[in-house]
């Protein structure tokens, strides 16, 4: 029997699929699923383009991946028919791997078709927007986890204390970013949602803002009870408001720092939560615990469990990451890729270092986002102190004539602005009078962190 009549007689039920072979797996999404299919008792394998530390961590759980783009490296018991073929939508058409498995009729799936058939068994809470996704499936996940709920929590980021992208091993409740790439997000089931923010990012597939727009409003419209969605104030969708220092159903107040830490009240609907601590800088963070709040407490979360929780959240690898922290130097890593993204990272490092210099090292993400955000990308950047370019990085795309790091960085105001190559990174930034350094970006700059920590630490 073909896989396709196979999918039809069990209706892509997951207990008759027994090997689930991943292209892409080093993927942060895709390392999940892969984590949770382990898991379950599922045999699970896959390519990738690369190491990274992400497929080292899978192959310590017994995982089997390979680099190269070859049919003869696929392990032979994943050419059975009960296997699930899971694909990231980056990959190319020509790819040799994806289209022996489409020549023979083999189930593929794209991550968010899987989270969809995950999910929809379960009670889902879904976390949709432009920015904040990450931060604040891993605030909820943690939240839901420590109260002691059946919780498994689906994280595009390493969670920091559990390190990994995957929280809890629960079979009833299921927390999930709700990607907006490629209209994602509408494979989802979701009982309680979230949005965060509506940016127009992803123009490479939408075209324009006015198209984003209406991909988040057709998400909204799965929450048909609107008291169990949750807008950021200001957003153009009808459900429950979330603000900082500003009326909406559910408000964060009085909000100070003590000990580095934020403290703040919450106005609810029903009640006021007093002192509240919160760790992780900028107020973006803040937004984003108090909508993980808003939706736990709606679930029906106890206060004081889900007040001991934002507590001890650690925060997620690569969002505001410290990697060294002294009197006399700070070496922040952050996942930043969108203009938004990098004013938030802006306003959490002048909070906290108002009279120090900040040097940025930013690698722009995809010729396209680079392009239709050129001037925005050179407004945020130029705020920092001094600035270092690293080519674009290209994921997906190939080049597009005239984008180039050259390029962006001639728009900067920045008089301290360079592009410089990989090589000759490390004696740039030893060479910095700044006492603050920050590391920007969604490629492969991430693999460079643990190299410039080393080099930082010799010279402290």
């Amino acid at each position: 029997m073909c896989l396709s009549a196979l999918a039809a007689k069990y209706k892509m039920n997951l207990n008759q699929i027994h090997n689930v072979y991943f292209i892409g797996i080093g993927g942060i999404g895709m390392s999940a699923l892969a984590r949770y299919f382990k898991s379950i008792g599922k045999q699970v394998a896959g390519y990738d383009k690369t190491p990274t530390d992400i497929t080292n961590d899978l192959e310590t759980l017994g995982i089997a991946i390979h680099f190269e783009d070859n049919i003869n490296s696929i392990p032979t018991e994943f050419y059975q028919e009960n296997t699930l073929v899971v694909v990231t939508p980056a990959i190319p058409g020509l790819h040799a791997e994806w289209n022996y498995f489409i020549e023979r009729n083999f189930l593929l799936k794209k991550r968010a078709e899987v989270l969809g058939i995950i999910t929809k068994d379960t009670f889902c809470f879904a976390v949709a927007g432009t920015h904040g996704k990450t931060t604040t499936s891993g605030i909820l996940g943690h939240i839901l986890y420590e109260s002691g709920e059946d919780v498994t929590a689906f994280i595009g980021g390493i969670v920091e204390g559990y390190n990994s992208n995957l929280i809890g091993s629960g079979k009833t409740i299921t927390v999930v970013e709700a990607d907006e790439f490629d209209r994602s997000f509408l494979h989802l089931h979701p009982n309680i949602a979230c949005v965060t923010s509506t940016d127009a990012d992803h123009l490479d597939i939408y075209g324009n803002s006015e198209s984003i727009e209406a991909s988040f409003k057709e998400f909204a419209d799965k929450i048909e009870d609107k008291n169990k969605l949750f807008v950021a104030k200001g957003l153009k969708l009808e459900g429950m408001t979330v603000a900082v220092n500003e009326e909406a159903n559910f408000t964060a107040l009085n909000v100070r720092i003590e000990n580095s830490q934020y403290v703040f009240d919450v106005q609810t609907p029903t009640e006021i939560i007093k002192d509240l601590h919160f760790s992780l800088p900028g107020r973006h963070n803040l937004t984003n615990a108090l909508m993980a709040l808003a939706m736990a407490k709606t679930y029906g979360s106890p206060t004081k469990a889900i007040a001991n929780a934002l507590m001890s959240f650690k925060g997620i690898k690569r969002r505001f990451s410290y990697q060294i922290k002294t009197d006399n130097l700070v070496y922040i890593d952050d996942y930043a890729h969108h203009p938004t993204e990098i004013n938030a990272v802006h306003q959490a490092v002048r909070e906290l270092y108002p009279n120090d210099k900040v040097l940025a090292i930013f690698q722009p993400h995809l010729f396209s986002r680079t392009r239709d955000f050129a001037d925005d990308f050179a407004k945020s950047l130029s705020a920092f102190d001094e600035v270092l370019l690293l080519d674009i990085y290209p994921a997906r795309e190939l080049p597009i004539d005239g984008i180039t790091s050259h390029w962006l960085c001639d728009k900067m105001t920045n008089a301290n602005k360079k592009v410089i190559s990989k090589q000759d990174l490390i004696p740039a930034i030893l060479k910095t009078e700044c006492k603050v350094i920050v590391t920007i970006g969604a490629g492969d700059i991430g693999e460079l962190v643990k190299t410039i920590k080393a080099a930082l630490n010799e010279n402290i």
